[in-house]
């Protein structure tokens, strides 16, 4: 975990947690703050330009974000990132149901106010 004054930088898995789901070759990867005090920094820094960098080597022709504020969550939809889809992929990791730990590894910047929010709490690395 970086520390730059207040500003923890972590990966985006001690902030949230994801579903993930596929159908043909559409990808949808939901995030779920952890907390609702996470949710203004989830939302400003896990955008649809932000997760379409994630997956560029997926190649993804388009990514949609849906944001649900009530539930504090956001849903992706990421179109033509499963290799044609479970019938035609010979790529089994490739498929919806992993990318969502793909999604949650990258790293986003929160307050260090915001640190006992946190999965693990302010200390685990």
């Amino acid at each position: 975990m970086a520390s730059r004054s207040s500003i923890l930088t972590v990966p985006l898995y001690r902030a949230a947690h994801g579903r993930t789901g596929d159908k043909g070759n559409r990808s949808n990867i939901s995030v779920i703050a952890w907390h609702p005090a996470l949710w203004p920094a989830l939302c400003g820094q896990v955008t649809e330009a932000a997760v379409m960098r994630q997956f560029a080597w997926r190649r993804p022709s388009r990514v949609t974000r849906y944001v649900l504020p009530g539930l504090h969550a956001m849903n992706f939809v990421l179109d033509d990132a499963l290799d044609g889809g479970v019938n035609e992929a010979l790529n089994l990791d490739s498929h919806g149901k992993a990318l969502s730990y793909l999604l949650l590894d990258m790293t986003i910047d929160i307050d260090a106010g915001l640190a006992p929010f946190l999965a693990g709490g302010p200390q685990a690395p």
